[in-house]
């Protein structure tokens, strides 16, 4: 994790931003305390008109501090190469965000239900922007992994999910090229450490340190009360074999919670590390309990 925050010398002002209980942005001069190095920086929203105002006034904010601010679209890439970009919304809008500009630092903005993913609330947005315009902020190297498929290949920051509608499926586990065991239940769930505040923690998972590169593996609902949740190495080969014995037939493959992707029976997938890293800029060193703390009502 990279801490960023030095005192140069003359550095000139830039503004301070704050916002009011109407999502108003408004600015005022603060100094500036550390040389960032951003040229051009997207901001991407969810769906809402009044996100897409806030969205507007923090282009503005950027442009008067002179960076090229980008105001993104769902679907449609960037013009140039990012240096940072800003969402606006919830966890999914961040997963969206990392899956399609992969390696470039994300600020997360929540405007949406839960939020482990993001750096402040919407009525801490000025002083999040503040904050890193000034330098104080800590970047966040999250393991991302890759699934290698019958039909082609998913990346995923938080999970990788094999599951069916509404029979059991039965799923042989192999590590390493080493059978380990038979998974009975409603599907597998392979995820990171930042999965484990997703899907894998509501499926009784242990919660892992954001930072550490590993895999967990639980099985979903299954019928066997000795199963355990497993966590793996960074670099171990996980592979998923849909067992012939499944009488489910519709029976599918997805990451983060996106399309559906179709599997057979008797179909492989292997899933590794991705050679991609999702990154997240935060402004609290301590920014995960104190997301546990907040989030989970600890």
């Amino acid at each position: 994790m990279e801490v960023q925050g030095t005192t140069p010398r003359n550095a000139r002002p830039r503004h301070r931003i704050s916002i009011g209980r109407k999502n108003s942005l408004s600015m005022k001069h603060f100094p500036q305390s550390y040389p960032l190095d951003l040229g051009n920086v997207g901001v991407l929203l969810s769906d809402s008109i009044q996100q897409e105002e806030i969205g507007l006034q923090i282009c503005k904010i950027l442009n008067e501090n002179d960076i090229q601010a980008h105001l993104l679209r769902w679907d449609s890439d960037a013009p140039i190469p990012l240096d940072m970009l800003i969402t606006v919304g919830g966890d999914g809008t961040v997963l969206y965000a990392l899956s399609h500009f992969p390696n470039c630092p994300v600020l997360a903005i929540n405007f949406g239900n839960v939020g482990f993913l993001t750096a402040s609330n919407r009525e801490d947005l000025g002083t999040a922007l503040q904050l890193v315009l000034s330098g104080q902020y800590v970047i966040s190297h999250r393991s991302m992994i890759c699934c290698e498929h019958p039909n082609g290949q998913l990346h995923a920051v938080n999970e990788i999910v094999l599951k069916g509608t509404t029979r059991m499926l039965t799923v042989d586990l192999s590590i390493n090229q080493k059978d380990i065991r038979r998974i009975r239940g409603d599907g597998v769930i392979v995820g990171t450490a930042t999965g484990s505040t997703a899907y894998l923690m509501a499926a009784g998972s242990p919660i892992v340190m954001p930072e550490l590169r590993c895999m967990i593996i639980t099985g979903l609902n299954e019928y066997d009360f000795r199963s355990r949740p497993l966590v793996v190495t960074h670099d171990s080969l996980v592979c998923l074999e849909v067992s012939k014995e499944t009488r489910e037939t519709d029976i599918f493959l997805a990451a983060d919670g996106g399309e559906k992707i179709p599997l057979k029976l008797g179909d492989e997938i292997i899933i590794r590390e991705s050679d991609r890293q999702a990154k997240l800029i935060f402004t609290d060193p301590n920014y995960f309990f104190h997301n546990l703390s907040s989030r989970l009502s600890w």
